[in-house]
């Protein structure tokens, strides 16, 4: 470019501020569908600990049941009462993080109830719970009370 002033009608190398823009405003979009998955992919591995502890303390208080023909005192307050069960019966399983455990039983002794309650940050407004009969329920999901929940619900309607 001969008539041209010395330093004009170069290009640099670079981007404009529009592809800078448009840059932005795509990960902006994957960001905002990519981390409302993940969340949820990560609330469903917490949940994960309460289906386990849930499962583990009905094994061992049928175990109980077998060696006291009952489940605990007939006070309908605590479960495996008798201190061969006291290496469990505080339910407080090793390395819980994410939810609590607690046990009721009926009044004679003969049926239980043991509940699992989110406490984690993305456990919060969940709450399990399994019978002597093996009856799973979800009481609490995100909160609210799911309207029909004869098992353990992971997702919205998904058990």
């Amino acid at each position: 470019m001969p008539n041209a002033p010395s330093g004009h009608g170069r290009r640099t190398a670079g981007f404009t501020l529009v592809e800078v823009m448009i840059v932005i405003a795509i990960v902006a979009i994957l960001a905002a569908v990519a981390l409302p998955s993940y969340t949820a992919y990560l609330r469903r591995g917490q949940l994960q600990e309460a289906f386990g502890a849930l499962s583990d303390y009905r094994v061992k208080l049928e175990q109980y049941y077998q060696d006291n023909r009952n489940y605990g005192a007939a006070s309908g307050t605590a479960c495996a009462t008798d201190t061969t069960a006291s290496g469990w019966n505080g339910f407080a399983p090793a390395g819980a993080k994410y939810f609590t455990y607690a046990c009721l039983t009926s009044a004679s002794g003969q049926a239980f109830v043991v509940t699992a309650t989110g406490t984690g940050t993305l456990t919060t407004g969940y709450a399990y719970t399994i019978d002597q009969d093996g009856t799973k329920a979800t009481t609490l999901y995100a909160g609210s009370v799911p309207s029909s929940s004869a098992c353990w619900l992971q997702t919205a309607s998904t058990c």
